[in-house]
C-alpha cells in the first residue's frame, strides 16, 4: 500500500509536526501542495488548538495530520527537582536569576478529552501520536469518526505494539531524526537504530503501511526509502528554514552554520531524548543527565535561563531541534521543498 491509498494526497510526504518551530501556516502549505501537512498539538490548549485548526480549515480543502503527545504525566520528585536545579545554578547566578522565583509545572499536555473534544468538531484525515498511544476509549473516539491513526515507533517492538492496538500506519523514526525520540516501550538508548536500518526491519514485521522518518531531507532519500518497502517519508529538519516556519533567527542561524553538522540526544531541555545540534549547555552538562526531571518536568527550571540568552540573541541555552542531515535545509517555501522532495 501507498500513503495515497491511505489519505488522498498526491505525495508520499508527511512533514513533521514539529512543537515549538510552527503552526498552521505551514501544514497548510504543505497540504496544498501535495503533501500531508501536520500541526503539533502538544504545546496547545484546547482553545489554541480550535483556533489552529479553523485556520486550517480555512486555508486548505486537503487532509491534514494532527500530532499530539501521549506521555504519562509524572509524579513531580522534590528531591530530583532541587538536584536539577542545583546542577544550572551556575547559569541562574550567570543570568541573576533567583530559583525561588521559577514555577515548577509541566510544558507539553498529554492528549486528553478535552482534546478529543475539539478534535471531534473537525474531524482531521489524520491524527498522529508520539509515545505510544492513548487510552483505549480516546483512541476510540478518535478512530469513530474515520481519522486515520498513526504513531512513531523506534524498534520492532514497538512497530508490532503499535500494530496490536489499532494504528493505521507506523511511522519508522531512525536515530538520526531531529527533535523528540518516540521511544516507548524502553528508555535503553542502545535500541535506537537507523532509519535505513530500522525501516526494512519494520516492513517485514507488521502489516500496516511504514512510514520512514529520520535522516531524509531531498528526493534521494526519499526514493531510497521507498525501495526499502516504505509507503512514504516524513520529512521535518528540511522544512525548518521554510518561511512558513516559525523558527528562530538563531535557530536558523545555527542550521544554517558548520554547527548543525554536530548534533547529539539531549534531556537536558525536557526530560526526554530529543536530537539537537550541540551547544553550550549541553557541552557543559553533558547531553544526558541522570539529574534532569522526568518528561517534561524538566522544561520549567531551564526556561528562564533560555530566554534571558535569548534576549541577548544567544542559542546557547535553546533547544536548537535538528535532526542529522541538516544539509536538505532549503530556504524556500515549503509548497516548493515538497514538490522537489516528491520530484514533481
Amino acid at each position: 500500500m501507498k500513503l495515497g491509498d491511505l489519505v488522498p494526497i498526491e505525495h508520499p510526504i508527511i512533514q513533521a509536526p514539529m512543537a515549538g518551530v510552527q503552526g498552521s501556516a505551514l501544514a497548510i502549505a504543505v497540504s496544498n501542495a501535495g503533501g500531508l501537512g501536520s500541526l503539533p498539538c502538544a504545546m496547545l490548549s484546547p482553545e489554541a488548538i480550535a483556533r489552529e485548526l479553523e485556520a486550517l480549515r480555512a486555508g486548505t480543502t486537503k487532509p491534514f495530520n494532527v500530532n499530539f503527545f501521549c506521555h504519562e504525566t509524572p509524579v513531580p520528585d522534590d528531591a530530583r527537582e532541587k538536584a536539577w536545579r542545583a546542577a544550572l545554578a551556575p547559569y541562574f547566578t550567570l543570568f541573576g536569576i533567583d530559583p525561588a522565583t521559577i514555577p515548577a509545572g509541566p510544558g507539553r499536555l498529554p492528549f486528553s478529552a478535552e482534546a478529543v473534544d475539539v478534535l471531534e468538531r473537525f474531524r482531521p484525515a489524520v491524527v498522529s501520536f508520539h509515545f505510544g498511544l492513548p487510552s483505549p476509549g480516546l483512541l476510540a473516539r478518535v478512530k469513530s469518526w474515520g481519522s486515520k491513526v498513526l504513531s512513531s515507533a523506534t524498534t520492532v517492538d514497538e512497530a508490532l505494539w503499535l500494530e496490536r492496538h489499532g494504528v493505521d500506519a507506523v511511522i519508522a523514526q531512525g536515530v538520526e531524526a531531529g527533535g523528540h525520540r518516540g521511544m516507548f516501550l524502553t528508555d535503553d538508548l542502545t535500541t535506537q537504530v537507523g532509519t535505513f536500518a530500522l525501516v526494512p526491519q519494520v516492513v517485514r514485521a507488521v502489516r500496516v503501511p511504514v512510514i520512514a522518518a529520520g535522516g531524509i531531507a531531498d528526493r534521494a532519500g526519499v526514493q531510497a526509502a521507498l525501495a526499502l518497502g516504505a509507503a512514504g517519508v516524513q520529512v521535518g529538519t528540511a522544512y525548518l528554514l521554510c518561511p512558513e516556519a516559525t523558527t528562530s533567527a538563531m535557530h536558523r542561524a545555527a542550521l544554517k552554520g558548520e554547527v548543525a553538522r554536530h548534533t547529539a540526544l539531549t534531556n537536558l531541555f525536557t526530560g526526554r531524548p530529543a536530537r539537537g545540534i550541540v551547544n553550550r549547555i549541553m557541552r557543559e552538562r553533558g547531553p544526558m543527565s541522570p539529574m534532569a526531571p522526568a518528561f517534561p518536568l524538566a522544561t520549567a527550571a531551564i526556561a528562564p535561563i533560555r530566554a534571558r540568552a535569548e534576549a541577548t540573541g544567544s542559542g546557547d541555552f535553546s533547544p536548537l531541534w535538528s535532526g542529522q542531515n541538516a544539509g536538505g535545509c532549503l530556504d524556500i517555501p515549503a509548497a516548493e521543498l515538497t514538490r522537489r522532495l516528491a520530484g514533481a
